[in-house]
């Protein structure tokens, strides 16, 4: 967790916004407006999905030729971002009040 709060990381985190909106794109008519990869049949929920169970970004890589490491790191800055402006609360937590 080190990373989460050192400055420099967050300078770089945040000179990469621009891969985002350039490799993260939406098309209504894919996926119903999900976010996708470059306007490719790939969601970005599909890459996230797959780093979740435990794939290694250079397997991914491996199965999609024209995927590229930026890509998947546009990924991961969306989940980034998007977890840094919502608020998750464990469903015990409403059993528990």
């Amino acid at each position: 967790m080190f990373y989460l709060f050192n400055p420099i990381w967050q300078w770089r985190l945040h000179d990469r916004n621009r891969f985002n909106t350039q490799r993260v794109t939406v098309n209504p008519n894919i996926f119903g407006g999900k976010p996708i990869i470059r306007g490719r049949r790939l969601a970005v929920e599909h890459i996230l999905g797959m780093l979740a169970a435990g794939d290694k970004p250079e397997t991914i890589l491996e199965g999609y030729p024209w995927l590229e490491h930026e890509d998947i790191q546009a990924c991961l800055l969306l989940a980034y971002r998007l977890v840094g402006h919502g608020r998750v609360e464990p469903e015990f937590a409403k059993e528990t009040l």
